[in-house]
């Protein structure tokens, strides 16, 4: 099961556009009254709550047949195979129960019903995961050779053999039965350091009050501040920021030592599992070397250029004498007054992606037109978007759909991550039916970089065009640079704690400081990064995540240059494109990324993704020209 969120906010600048008539309101419509055209389907995974109560009664059966079988399921192949089976008819029977409960749950949070049963499911996990514990430790325990072994007497292992292969890897790093058991018990408190600095960031600290430019008082709650960081007004901008964070700054030792927590936490685990350094432990599991993430920070360190070309443009369209960093979330482009009807959207993205293929549109057919998709808003409906696939069903996919062309990317987007689980779903079995967050976010961001090809190429109005661009090349600034100095900034923190060394507040505020000036080019007159922007670090949850940031950036330029192939029409494009997306968990992600053509440990991606970003400045800054003479 996957459930694929937006973790970043939505980046694009949009103007307020006048609604349609043929953009339907149900935001306070009850769910049971929205036309069932616009509807997920959740009877495909059972037809009535009944039969959702007869599987969840068998999950007890299931697992006392496990229970039965667990003292003889390594002694021979077809037990091994039984008892692997066995496990995935559970995995498959629980993520569907669970999934039946939360899509329903987030059409009608308000509902009692779909909250109770979603956490009946979310307790029977974690029972389950405890009483399969047993399986890995059996299995290290096994003498290699004969585990192996099983592969060639029992050819039903075969699809096993990867996972296995896996656990196999990470044996020098695992601990003892009781010791892991032990292990294990952090994670009764091991959230509490991220979950403490949320509401230190989100609830505790007071918003202050602050006067705009044309005198009307506004109280800069967070919202407020992602609201007018992005203001027409210079001088709101100005103010949301520098309130903003001196006012953060006050609290900065608190976070500091919650920041502290959160890296030595990570330092905990990577040397209780005897790993070299925090880097190590987290890439480990996907099989990456330490070396990709440090070539991101090499390689978009060497592009800087790139971005402060583009900086330069922002700051000749915003007619600044200085571009500042409380500059950056401004939109340089003039409203475009434009919705894009649903009809409408789905046939731009199908026509955006005809260049994959008849397998691929298929698929998207399937989407639009068989209860795949849940459109638009209704009443105490879950806000934002996401994918989410169920193995032996089909995805789903939550929008909450406007008009507005950041609602077209998202569509589009989404369908990245349901086509990808799509054709994993079809070719792989189920215990490879998963893919790495490292591969994730790159079939999303694809469909969102052929979207925006197919807009460029086909429409006619500069202004919208200009509009088109302006928001790929925010979202490239956002997701390439700005996540790349995350990712750096990151690994200093923990580099800093494996040295025996505390994050006080003021390393914390030197290093990012540092790094953002670096990144933005105060010292080369691009941008003005003022020393109150010292503290942003303080308001980043994803530091918390365990190097987590730095997949953003790989998946956008890995995107990018997967695209690039395509739109190019390079031999094998498609075809090598496609067998990633059908590979699944068959392999490691470094391996299926260089099989569809990229390869993160050299420099072709990042040369041909940073091309095509100054590609797009030099057509911005035509456009805008041409614009401008008119």
């Amino acid at each position: 099961m996957r459930y694929i969120k937006l973790l970043l906010p939505l980046i694009f600048f949009l103007p307020a556009f006048a609604q349609e008539a043929s953009i339907p309101d149900y935001s306070t419509t009850p769910r049971d009254q929205v036309p069932s055209e616009y509807k997920w389907k959740v009877s495909d995974m059972y037809a009535n709550d009944q039969l959702w109560n007869n599987d969840k009664a068998e999950v007890a059966t299931l697992l006392g047949q496990i229970k039965k079988n667990s003292k003889t399921w390594t002694t021979a192949p077809a037990d091994m195979l039984e008892m692997l089976k066995a496990a995935d008819k559970l995995r498959l029977k629980m993520y569907r129960l669970y999934s039946y409960a939360r899509r329903q749950y987030d059409m009608e949070m308000s509902n009692p019903k779909f909250n109770q049963m979603k956490g009946e499911i979310q307790a029977l996990f974690v029972d389950a995961s405890q009483q399969l514990a047993f399986m890995n430790d059996d299995l290290l325990k096994m003498d290699e050779k004969t585990l192996m072994g099983y592969f060639d007497k029992e050819k039903g292992l075969a699809p096993y053999k990867f996972g296995i292969e896996q656990l196999l890897r990470s044996k020098k790093h695992m601990l003892p039965l009781a010791e892991e058991q032990l292990l294990s018990l952090t994670g009764l408190y091991s959230s509490n350091v991220s979950e403490a600095a949320t509401i230190l960031n989100d609830v505790d600290i007071p918003a202050p009050t602050v006067t705009l430019t044309d005198g009307t008082q506004v109280e800069l709650n967070y919202a407020n501040y992602y609201k007018y960081r992005a203001s027409k007004v210079p001088g709101d901008r100005a103010i949301a920021f520098r309130s903003y964070w001196k006012n953060h700054k006050k609290y900065e030792n608190t976070l500091a030592v919650l920041f502290d927590a959160g890296m030595k936490m990570d330092l905990f685990n990577a040397r209780a599992r005897k790993f070299a350094s925090c880097l190590q432990a987290r890439l480990f599991q996907d099989n990456i070397d330490t070396t990709v993430y440090y070539n991101l920070i090499n390689e978009v360190k060497n592009n800087l250029p790139s971005l402060h070309k583009y900086l330069k443009l922002k700051q000749k369209m915003l007619s600044l004498p200085t571009l500042k960093y409380e500059d950056l979330w401004a939109s340089a482009v003039k409203s475009v007054t434009k919705l894009y009807p649903y009809n409408e959207a789905k046939d731009i993205v199908m026509k955006s992606l005809e260049v994959m293929g008849p397998e691929y549109q298929d698929g998207l057919k399937q989407a639009f037109n068989n209860g795949w998709i849940d459109v638009y808003p209704n009443k105490d409906k879950e806000s934002g978007a996401y994918s989410d696939a169920l193995y032996d069903v089909h995805p789903y996919i939550k929008m909450n759909y406007d008009g507005e062309y950041s609602n077209v990317s998202t569509l589009t987007h989404e369908l990245g991550h349901a086509m990808h689980s799509w054709l994993t779903n079809k070719n792989q079995h189920f215990t490879n039916s998963n893919y790495t967050t490292f591969l994730a976010e790159i079939a999303s961001t694809f469909n969102e970089n052929l979207l925006m090809e197919y807009l460029l190429k086909n429409e006619t109005d500069d202004n919208l065009k200009l509009f088109i661009i302006d928001q790929f090349l925010e979202r490239a600034r956002q997701t390439i640079y700005r996540q790349t100095l995350f990712a750096e900034f990151e690994l200093a923190m923990h580099q800093q704690v494996e040295k025996g060394q505390t994050l006080t507040a003021e390393w914390l505020n030197n290093k990012y400081l540092e790094l953002t000036r670096t990144y933005y080019g105060h010292d080369k007159g691009v941008t003005l990064v003022d020393d109150f922007i010292e503290v942003e670090w303080s308001k980043i949850p994803h530091f918390f995540y365990n190097f987590y940031v730095f997949q953003y950036s790989t998946g956008f330029v890995s995107s990018m240059a997967l695209s690039e192939n395509v739109i190019s029409g390079k031999t094998g494009a498609v075809d090598k494109y496609l067998g990633m997306l059908k590979a699944g968990n068959s392999d490691y992600s470094i391996k299926l990324l260089q099989n569809a053509g990229v390869d993160m440990t050299t420099s072709d991606p990042y040369k041909a993704a940073f091309k095509r970003f100054d590609d797009l400045v030099t057509e911005m800054e035509k456009i805008y020209d041409r614009v401008n003479k008119k």
